[in-house]
């Protein structure tokens, strides 16, 4: 329980706790990316006759998760599924509010508190 009290290691604590906290809203990002996002340029892509690398570049082809040519020249797009990005946001979102997905690092520190607290350090 000494070492929860020193700086360095609440420090790191707090970092790792950051850190994970930034990668949760980058996935959840991501989903509402999947769930919302818009095709317009797959459809561009689609319907396109001759479209150079640098314009491909710059498309939003987030939503995409294949893209065939066929023999014929026909291209065919098949996109993430938009009812499971709101699912996985929909699961996200609730453990937020129920405060169910508290990380190690909180618990640690929570426990530590409630020690200290106790005098049972």
């Amino acid at each position: 329980m000494r070492l929860i009290k020193k700086e360095e290691i609440r420090k790191e604590i707090e970092h790792c706790s950051k850190q994970r906290r930034a990668e949760h809203q980058n996935i959840s990002e991501g989903y509402y990316r999947l769930a919302f996002g818009c095709v317009s340029d797959a459809v561009k892509l689609l319907f396109s006759d001759e479209i150079s690398p640098a314009e491909i570049e710059q498309m939003d082809l987030f939503g995409i998760s294949e893209i065939k040519r066929k023999k014929g020249g026909d291209i065919e797009i098949k996109f993430f599924d938009r009812l499971k990005a709101l699912d996985r946001l929909s699961e996200i979102n609730l453990r937020e509010n129920d405060g169910s997905s508290c990380s190690i690092y909180s618990a640690i520190e929570k426990g530590a508190l409630a020690l200290e607290a106790d005098g049972l350090e």
